[in-house]
């Protein structure tokens, strides 16, 4: 005869076949913007759209259909900033209440980054450079020392995450570095098209990666001191932004409007499309993983979003019908 197993073993049992919570909330920045024309009454919801526990997105804020990326103070839930069309927009109480931060000359700001260890000092990038506001965004003063005159277009900036006021821009011209705050930029990667996105690796942050518009992707081994070009990666079209897979050290994707979803599951070395089975096909525009489980979201212009638990070899749909997807940001629940 059988033992029965006690009520605490079954309890024991029960938690480790339980899926583990998530660690990581999903924000879109995002607009239901098929068939709209500028100036028209906005009918649809744009914006920001939160990831319910189901899996289904509900818009929360404004709505405004020119919201390109948005970070959060580590500190305080209730405060973040986005980077918009009419320039950096902010909260304090979490979205119930919103004001322009920045002033009439700085509007259309590409991206957003709070330096996650000096949280009171936020950094934008512009169409002609970059501002800092040192003050949780009361104050926006242009910091362009080191940029040039002509090629500071900045389409992206990242805070390294291990020290403060040490950031990378992505511009026209190439990949500038601070490390002093923004007081002064240097060039560390010369580029002939623009750089669309750079990303440090969640687990070597010594590893940097970019993507440009039409100039392939590179990496930097060394905290973005020095950068080499990734062979494998097509060069001639644009890539609009790159992903790493927290869960995997080897897994990497870039999204493209011409290749579609580009993968890597040997750390870069080799690279494959996989977007196969998804509707739209090559016309993604941005894509993410999740921290936590590493599912792959991909957008497709004004189709939808499609999700990938295989890392690309097969697709299905998850909401947002007729969307285009700015951005996947993953914001840890900790630090919201």
């Amino acid at each position: 005869m059988t033992k029965s197993a006690s009520p605490l073993c079954l309890l024991a049992l029960l938690a480790l076949a339980a899926p583990a919570a998530a660690e990581h909330d999903l924000t879109l920045c995002a607009a239901i913007n098929k068939n709209y024309v500028i100036g028209s009454k906005l009918v649809t919801p744009n914006g920001l759209f939160r990831r319910a526990a189901d899996g289904t997105f509900a818009h929360f804020g404004l709505n405004f259909p020119g919201i390109l990326n948005f970070s959060s103070d580590p500190r305080d839930p209730r405060v973040f900033y986005m980077a918009t069309l009419n320039g950096c927009v902010l909260t304090t109480d979490g979205g119930q209440t919103w004001r322009i931060g920045t002033s009439w000359d700085m509007t259309e700001p590409k991206d957003v980054c709070v330096d996650p260890n000096a949280p009171d000092h936020v950094y934008l990038a512009l169409p002609d450079g970059i501002a800092v506001s040192p003050d949780r965004g009361a104050t926006w003063p242009r910091r362009e020392t080191g940029l040039p005159d002509r090629g500071k277009y900045t389409q992206t900036i990242e805070v390294d995450r291990t020290q403060a006021g040490r950031v990378l821009a992505g511009c026209e011209s190439g990949i500038y570095l601070t490390e002093d705050g923004a007081q002064t930029w240097r060039r560390v990667l010369p580029a002939r098209a623009t750089v669309d996105d750079i990303q440090q690796s969640p687990h070597d942050p010594k590893l940097w990666l970019a993507v440009t518009q039409s100039d392939g992707a590179f990496r930097s081994p060394d905290g973005g001191r020095t950068w080499e070009k990734i062979a494998g990666v097509p060069a001639d079209q644009a890539l609009y932004n790159l992903a790493f897979d927290a869960t995997n050290p080897r897994r990497l994707a870039i999204a493209s409007w011409v290749y579609g979803v580009l993968v890597s599951e040997d750390g870069g070395l080799t690279w494959v499309a996989r977007h196969a089975g998804a509707p739209g096909a090559q016309h993604v525009f941005k894509l993410g993983i999740d921290p936590d489980n590493g599912r792959l979201y991909a957008s497709l212009h004004q189709d939808c979003i499609n999700v990938s638990d295989d890392f690309g070899r097969t697709w299905r749909k998850a909401g947002l019908e007729g969307s285009t997807v700015y951005n996947f940001v993953f914001v840890p629940k900790a630090a919201k």
